[in-house]
């Protein structure tokens, strides 16, 4: 599945995306410095309905965001994996427990630890087409 979407209408980009992947999970984002997973990420939370400020964990490595679904409170794990060396640093900072906990998790640069994801981790990259227009790929669905 590919979308190409302006960053004008990155909400209706969110919406969209949460239609298509169903009851998924895990979400791996890859793409280049810069391509706005970050900005994507902080979209797809605020549909969600995550009032917590959606920042980039580049530096704590994990965020964890709390929203209310179906009645009850549900947590978004957000994972920036940039800054760490291998999968051992992954195990220690505790991104595999986030991965299969059960709760959503959205990660950048899943490339850094690609031994840890389950296998049903929807993969999904970013592009940056120019400086407003981003194409959005999503392997196997």
């Amino acid at each position: 599945m590919e979308w190409q979407y302006s960053l004008d209408k990155i909400r209706e980009m969110a919406t969209t995306f949460w239609e298509a992947v169903g009851a998924t999970k895990v979400f791996a984002f890859q793409g280049p410095m810069g391509a706005g997973k970050t900005t994507f990420i902080r979209e797809l939370c605020a549909i969600k309905g995550v009032k917590d400020s959606t920042g980039s964990p580049t530096f704590s490595i994990i965020n964890e965001y709390e929203y209310i679904g179906e009645g009850t409170k549900k947590i978004v794990y957000h994972m920036d994996l940039y800054r760490l060396k291998n999968e051992d640093e992954a195990l220690q900072a505790g991104v595999e427990d986030c991965l299969y906990s059960g709760h959503i998790c959205l990660v950048e640069w899943p490339e850094k630890a690609p031994g840890l994801f389950p296998d049903n981790t929807l993969h999904i990259s970013i592009e940056l087409l120019d400086d407003k227009t981003r194409r959005l790929k999503i392997a196997d669905i």
